[in-house]
């Protein structure tokens, strides 16, 4: 009994010591589980509606787009053309016809259709008109009309990890609308993990981000075909440490270290669309082959991007103008005759590699010469981007429409010496 009452005097002489031990223990114990855990919120999730029923889950758009930072890619049938104001204002120009509230940017001034991107993520739903149309709602309640004429964004096979039912695939003229909402953040189950890595490239270091292999594989459930000695292999990504262009193929390294060269197919030659790296901050880079050298793939990544949520309803482009006659021109802008909203692209090349970069996460344009300008970003990153309208020459001219002026002032990309965005 001495015994036993000296063990109970320590306790209650511990017994905070012990609560708070055992409390921190719970609290990592925790953590860890939670680092453990796939954070799912990157993905793509909602509800389809079809003519029938109505679908809620993961989302995965044709063959490609898994992520809200991925882009829905179609053509403007609501056109945002000022041709006429390619030449300089001389005085002959009636503005009078046009209706400069905001949003008529978005009404048909003109025939050809413009290319229409923008991330998933930006996107409240989209509705289908049939045709090879859709209106395109934007969070912030903007309605824009498209056509997938052209591309194939607007037919494809939705596929969706319904919560109750499993996976359906459903083709497009079955759907009334898609609707976007919020991803669960342990979503169970999934079409699999993001592939995330590093991507070695000639003459332009390492590039870190979310990758899509070959425009496609971006899962790790997806597959890299090829051919071995011993016949074909398709493996999942999950299994892949690196790929390495060699001669007519490539190295293939799995993480149990076994390792293959491939050959014969366009995922593992130069018949390979391309590697796109997604990098928060900047946009998606799309490296061609011949540029890339070598890719490694992180094991298990618990991300998958930033969430719904993160993507705040857009707002339109304003900033300053500078000319090179010292003028400067404050307010709403109009870029290229074309972009006037924050969640549209800037395009434009580094050599090979080719970028697309939200305007906003975009500081400042500064034209170096007829091809090329410096693009700072908000990250603090820099870069020269060429061979391309928005960073050259054949760059339309933009657009301000000052506070108080009802006319909009046109300034010719030959004059401009910088564009700093608010």
């Amino acid at each position: 009994m001495a015994v036993i009452d000296t063990i109970i005097l320590i306790l209650e002489k511990y017994k905070r010591s012990l609560q708070l031990g055992i409390g921190v223990a719970v609290a990592i114990l925790i953590t860890m589980l939670e680092a453990q855990a796939q954070n799912t919120e990157g993905f793509i999730y909602g509800k389809v509606y079809t003519r029938e029923n109505v679908y809620q889950g993961q989302i995965r758009w044709g063959k490609e787009e898994a992520f809200w930072n991925d882009h829905f890619n179609v053509s403007k049938v609501s056109g945002r053309h000022y041709d006429h104001l390619r030449k300089e204002r001389d005085g002959d120009n009636s503005w009078t016809d046009f209706d400069w509230n905001f949003l008529s940017i978005w009404e048909n001034k003109g025939s050809t259709n413009h290319q229409f991107v923008v991330q998933f993520g930006d996107i409240k739903a989209i509705e289908n008109l049939g045709r090879k149309s859709a209106i395109v709602v934007l969070k912030n309640g903007s309605e824009v009309k498209v056509s997938g004429s052209g591309y194939n964004d607007l037919q494809p096979k939705i596929r969706i990890l319904d919560d109750e039912i499993g996976e359906m695939s459903i083709s497009w003229d079955r759907i009334d609308k898609v609707e976007f909402m919020p991803t669960p953040k342990n979503l169970q189950p999934n079409f699999g993990k993001a592939l995330y890595g590093t991507v070695e490239v000639y003459r332009k270091g390492n590039l870190t981000g979310y990758i899509q292999w070959d425009h496609d594989e971006r899962l790790g459930n997806d597959k890299l075909d090829g051919d071995t000695r011993d016949g074909n292999a398709s493996m999942r990504f999950e299994n892949i440490k690196s790929i390495e262009s060699q001669r007519d193929g490539s190295k293939v390294v799995l993480h149990s270290g076994r390792s293959f060269y491939l050959t014969g197919s366009n995922d593992v030659n130069s018949g390979n669309r391309g590697i796109i790296v997604t990098i928060e901050g900047v946009g998606k880079v799309d490296i061609p082959w011949k540029a890339f050298i070598m890719a490694n793939f992180e094991k298990q990544p618990n991300k998958s991007g930033q969430p719904y949520s993160s993507y705040k309803a857009p707002r339109g482009l304003s900033g300053t103008v500078y000319t090179y006659n010292d003028e400067k021109h404050t307010g709403r802008i109009v870029y290229d005759l074309d972009e006037a909203l924050e969640i549209e692209f800037l395009e434009g090349k580094d050599d090979e590699l080719e970028y697309r970069i939200p305007f906003r996460n975009i500081k400042r344009i500064t034209p170096k010469n007829y091809n090329y300008s410096q693009i700072e970003l908000r990250n603090g990153q820099k870069l020269i981007l060429g061979d391309g309208r928005d960073v050259s020459d054949s760059n339309d001219g933009i657009l301000v429409f000052q506070r108080g002026k009802q006319d909009p002032e046109y300034i010719a990309w030959k004059k401009v010496s910088e564009v700093v965005f608010d």
